[in-house]
């Protein structure tokens, strides 16, 4: 079933998208260390289905910045308004829950910070010099804004070079002013252009079932391969509230897999892709 519109329809969750319950001695061991210490994670607070997993594997996402965000994407739970100052010490408190929780492969994300001239970008850096001196083993992947286009910014995240550097595409051309309503869909590519030109090894990610069609998620994957992407991942989009944009559609595993198949021979490095699929899934695996 393709739509294309995003309309208001009811739809019956199908039952691939039914998670399974944290388990695993590394898992409990990660719990114990976030509970006992106050510890905050993206991973907890998105409600990922794939926390167990990923914790088990060593992996965990951090969000910095602060938790209001400058931007109202129709998709994300995360609030909007005018943020709180920066916190200086931020850096070093994400440092400190990295090495506490022994991470060994570090999500860093954030919110859109449009109100700093900097975009926020100096706290970036920060946080990356503070966990390679805190943990010099973990390896990190930055799931940075687009800074408004503002290159200099984007700079200071190429200059600190982490290992990985994700900027999500989120959607498809026709439906970017809907689903991503201060962002551009060229510019999030000029992001990923630039960073590959820096000599970043380079992720994005888009969101199935928000109206797109077949044709418009080929054209998207084209376009993330024409700007030499390496890592790609393709998820389905769920609705955090009833006041956030409603699904489409939910997509099929099976589809998932033939456009796994297809970016892979576009020659995407890694391709996760199916509907239970979120940005930092299988981040470790993704170092090459």
């Amino acid at each position: 079933m393709e739509t294309t519109s995003l309309e208001k329809i009811k739809i019956k969750k199908p039952k691939w998208l039914r998670v399974k319950l944290p388990t695993g001695e590394n898992y409990k061991k990660v719990r114990s260390l976030v509970d006992e210490h106050k510890l905050h994670t993206i991973c907890e607070s998105g409600n990922c289905p794939n926390m167990g997993e990923c914790w088990g594997e060593g992996t965990a996402t951090f969000m910095i910045l602060g938790n209001i965000c400058t931007r109202s994407c129709g998709f994300c739970a995360v609030a909007t308004g005018k943020p709180l100052e920066a916190d200086i010490f931020e850096p070093a408190k994400v440092a400190q829950s990295v090495k506490l929780m022994e991470v060994k492969h570090a999500v860093i994300t954030s919110v859109d910070r449009d109100d700093l001239p900097d975009g926020g970008s100096e706290i970036w850096v920060a946080t990356v010099k503070s966990i390679r001196r805190k943990s010099p083993g973990t390896t990190m992947e930055t799931l940075i804004p687009d800074f408004g286009g503002k290159w200099d910014n984007l700079q200071r995240i190429i200059d600190v070079a982490p290992e990985v550097v994700s900027h999500n595409l989120e959607t498809v051309r026709r439906l970017t002013k809907q689903v991503r309503i201060q962002a551009k869909y060229d510019r999030s590519l000029e992001v990923l252009m630039r960073l590959k030109r820096g000599g970043m090894k380079t992720k994005s990610g888009i969101m199935l079932g928000l109206g797109e069609t077949e044709t418009e998620i080929y054209e998207a994957i084209d376009d993330l391969s024409s700007v030499g992407c390496d890592i790609l991942t393709l998820g389905q989009y769920l609705q955090p509230t009833p006041n956030h944009l409603p699904i489409a559609e939910f997509v099929t595993p099976q589809k998932f897999d033939e456009y796994r198949e297809y970016a892979l021979k576009k020659g995407f490095r890694f391709v996760e892709s199916g509907p239970l699929v979120r940005s930092s899934y299988h981040a470790e695996k993704h170092l090459f």
